[in-house]
């Protein structure tokens, strides 16, 4: 039965959000006073979870997908317990806050995933019940369960109007992931105004195509529907579970509930004060907190630590019956890599035929597979084509949740963001592929993924006009630069298969965010390494490959990837015209911009300011090596469709026409 305290603590996480905002004088108040109850149900009634320790391995995960509703997770975290003083929620999306105006994991404890973007978080739950399933699957043995959770959710009718909602609903569905179970704040108002104006499909009907378990509350403040629901869902083992509840945004406030002007403003002093007044809630002081519902928020720490306590004991029985599976699972967790795990890697013979970079990469993820069991991932149904199968392991599917590798289906942008849920769960190195082309699908989960600092490797192949006779919709030409232009995110584009061995190693070791590899379609030459330096000049991200047989370089050819070859055959040509040429290969540009300045002298002299780029596509940001005196060879305007050696030589991407650009600055 609903209670008087049930309903003070709900209208204290209304109130605490909407004085929030206020203070703020920013943000979105309506969602978290609509949402309040469910919230509230949720929060005390089923998720585990012990705010004295927010990364206690067991706990159910819980993403606010509707991340502009901020505020609400905030006050719930205050309440229950987490570090997260008052102080911070009257500090709402100020300077150096643990509370930014959406939510950003690795800044407030207990917030799982960064969202905002509409749709993410949806996908990155997604994401977090697979790797909870994979997990258990793994290390689950004889009775004892070590990992078991779920993850809850809660989205909005933005969430579920972003493609990226269908193509992550669809998976979920098909895998049948059971426990995840979603909670939707159906308060049919958005910032334009009802959602009669744009939305108006069956929802429900929608998630029961997709195979999940669907539920429809009527009355969002019914806590014993509400409470009825949950319970049923946990009880739905093989499907994924919607929760349709009907919500009043900004509820309590007497002019503007259910108006989208409670969406995305604060109420205003006058409107807020009519609230209190309508909740019964005292006026003064802003962020009131009643002890007796404060009181009872708190007892999460109290649950919380018997449940951690409980599962300890669990897991310290499952490491006495299963001590080699409990140390390999606490391994994962931890986040590093095994030792030895790099000591199958392949040295590519010196080849003048070679092979794609594509392939080469395929043959290192399956020697690094067999030593990093917790490396996963798969690709848009482009698998035969990036080269991402792992050799000798099962499909992950409804069946078979210990399946390495996994089918995306063409769903490019769930993928991102659902590489990003799994990261965020721990115990798991995701990866995932399609065309380079492509990536502009997973663009916004890639700059999340940069900006959580997450360890993702994108195989993108097919990387440039090499690719061929599909022609300009699939050949990338701004893409390195666009992807260059994340923070965060560490680009590599390798010359030939040693370098591709390489790009591996940097990117399974990267600490700092994902890794984008653009490799090949068309064959390279595999260098002859014993007259040129060793591949290994990776690592710092731009190198010197060869230098002139005597005398100082009176130019510099700087190439990255595919065009490697060639800047090294103009170096042979301009030899024979008396001009000393220095070949750089810069496979990335953040590995090299991070390196001391003396090295980077020592590879860029600046003494030597003739210098030349080749790359098969944008010429934007070559400048930065190139200098204002320098020429770039790349392109500006779409490909074609024919053969790649065709296209390379009608767009100028080549031998005689880099000799041409280094004699010129000379002359």
């Amino acid at each position: 039965m609903t209670t008087n305290l049930d309903e003070l603590c709900v209208n204290t996480i209304r109130m605490l959000s909407a004085d929030g905002v206020e203070e703020a004088n920013s943000g979105h108040p309506g969602m978290p006073m609509g949402a309040a109850a469910m919230a509230y149900v949720l929060w005390t009634r089923f998720l585990r979870h012990n705010p004295a320790n927010p990364e206690w391995p067991n706990r159910d995960r819980f993403v606010l997908s509707a991340g502009h509703g901020s505020m609400l997770l905030y006050s719930l975290l205050h309440l229950t317990g987490y570090n997260l003083p008052l102080k911070e929620l009257q500090n709402f999306r100020q300077w150096e806050s643990k509370t930014p105006g959406h939510p950003e994991h690795g800044i407030t404890p207990g917030v799982e995933t960064t969202t905002g973007p509409l749709g993410q978080g949806f996908a990155n739950g997604v994401g977090m019940a697979i790797a909870e399933r994979f997990l258990a699957a793994t290390f689950n043995r004889d009775g004892f369960n070590p990992i078991d959770h779920f993850t809850y959710g809660i989205v909005s009718d933005g969430d579920l109007m972003e493609g990226l909602s269908h193509e992550a609903a669809s998976l979920a569905g098909h895998l049948g992931l059971g426990k995840l179970i979603y909670l939707y704040d159906d308060n049919q108002i958005s910032i334009e105004g009802s959602t009669e104006i744009s939305f108006t499909e069956n929802r429900l009907a929608r998630f029961e195509a997709y195979r999940w378990h669907v539920q429809r509350v009527e009355d969002g403040n019914d806590l014993q529907a509400i409470e009825a629901a949950l319970a049923a869902a946990k009880q739905e083992t093989t499907r994924p579970s919607f929760i349709s509840v009907r919500t009043h945004i900004g509820y309590g406030s007497p002019n503007k509930q259910d108006t989208a002007g409670v969406h995305g403003e604060p109420l205003g002093p006058d409107e807020i004060k009519l609230t209190k007044q309508n909740l019964n809630w005292p006026l003064q002081p802003p962020f009131h907190l009643p002890g007796e519902a404060l009181e009872w928020f708190r007892k999460a720490l109290e649950t919380g630590a018997q449940q951690e306590q409980d599962w300890q004991k669990i897991f310290n029985e499952y490491q006495q019956a299963h001590p080699d599976l409990a140390a390999a699972w606490q391994g994962w967790m931890s986040g590093q890599l095994p030792d030895g795990w790099s000591r199958d890697i392949p040295i590519f013979e010196t080849d003048p035929k070679g092979m794609a970079t594509r392939v080469a990469s395929g043959t290192v993820l399956n020697s690094v597979a067999t030593r990093i069991p917790n490396l996963i991932g798969g690709s848009a149904d482009l698998a035969p084509s990036t080269k991402t199968i792992i050799s000798g392991e099962k499909d992950l599917q409804s069946n078979q949740f210990g399946g390495r590798n996994m089918r995306f289906g063409v769903r490019e942008h769930a993928m991102g963001s659902i590489l990003n849920g799994m990261s965020l769960h721990g115990g798991l190195r995701p990866y995932g592929a399609t065309f380079l082309i492509f990536s502009d699908y997973m663009r916004p989960a890639i700059r999340l993924a940069a900006l959580m600092k997450l360890q993702i490797i994108y195989v993108f192949t097919h990387d440039s006009i090499g690719l061929g006779e599909d022609g300009p919709t699939h050949q990338p030409i701004e893409h390195l630069a666009s992807l260059r232009a994340i923070p965060n995110l560490t680009v590599i584009r390798p010359c030939d298969a040693n370098e591709t061995a390489q790009a591996w190693k940097a990117a399974l070791t990267n600490q700092n965010g994902p890794t984008a590899l653009a490799l090949t379609r068309q064959g390279l030459p595999t260098l002859d390494r014993n007259t040129l330096a060793a591949a290994d000049g990776l690592q710092r991200g731009g190198y010197i490959l060869s230098d002139p047989d005597a005398g100082p370089a009176q130019v510099i050819l700087i190439a990255s990837g595919s065009e490697v070859s060639i800047a090294l055959k103009a170096a042979s040509q301009l030899s024979t015209r008396n001009v000393a040429a220095r070949v750089v290969s810069m496979p990335s540009w953040e590995l090299f911009d991070d390196q001391p300045e003396d090295y980077r002298r020592k590879v860029l002299p600046p003494e030597t300011l003739l210098r030349v780029a080749v790359e098969a596509g944008s010429r934007q940001g070559w400048s930065r090596y190139v200098g204002l005196s320098g020429a770039v060879v790349g392109l500006d305007h779409f490909g074609a469709s024919a053969p790649s050696g065709v296209l390379y030589e009608k767009f100028g991407i080549t031998v005689e026409n880099v000799v041409e650009k280094a004699l010129a600055l000379l002359a």
